[in-house]
């Protein structure tokens, strides 16, 4: 079987008004990041649209709900490698500003929080191809790519 790179998606909810962003932290259970902050994020399923992914990931794991139509692209993370993904991942990173529902823990065998965070006071402890995604989001500096482990090859 050739080598795939592994699809992910992930949702910045951009609750604009009160200035805050849905963040999880990730527990004892992740299987990459522990005690690191990141968004909401998870793989695409054999044949899912990686939109559908999004709001999927997102609905499990905070219970947010957001349309598919609501997304927008804000970022792509290309990784060389990752924990789940030796041939590379691209996470496309959506951002939302129309939800329902409030953020709860509906993973806690992975994550040790999920909630609103005001965006003047983002955790410095983060995923670093999330945090640089959010970033560029937050600065309005349009879609943007990070390269992740690509340094030497």
């Amino acid at each position: 079987m050739p080598p795939m790179t592994l699809l992910a998606s992930a949702v910045i909810v951009h609750d604009r008004q009160a200035g805050r962003v849905v963040l999880l932290r990730r527990g004892a259970g992740a299987k990459y990041g522990h005690g690191l902050w990141d968004l909401p994020i998870g793989k695409c399923d054999p044949g899912e649209p990686v939109t559908e992914a999004a709001a999927r990931e997102l609905y499990e794991e905070t219970g947010v709900t957001v349309r598919t139509e609501d997304l927008r692209v804000a970022h792509l993370v290309h990784g060389a490698w990752g924990v789940e993904a030796p041939d590379g991942y691209l996470t496309v990173v959506f951002a939302a500003e129309r939800w329902s529902g409030e953020p709860e823990n509906r993973e806690p065998g992975k994550h040790d929080r999920v909630c609103w965070v005001p965006v003047g006071e983002l955790p410095e402890e983060f995923v670093p191809g999330s945090a640089a995604a959010l970033g560029e989001y937050l600065r309005g500096d349009g879609v943007g790519v990070s390269l992740r482990g690509w340094e030497g090859r």
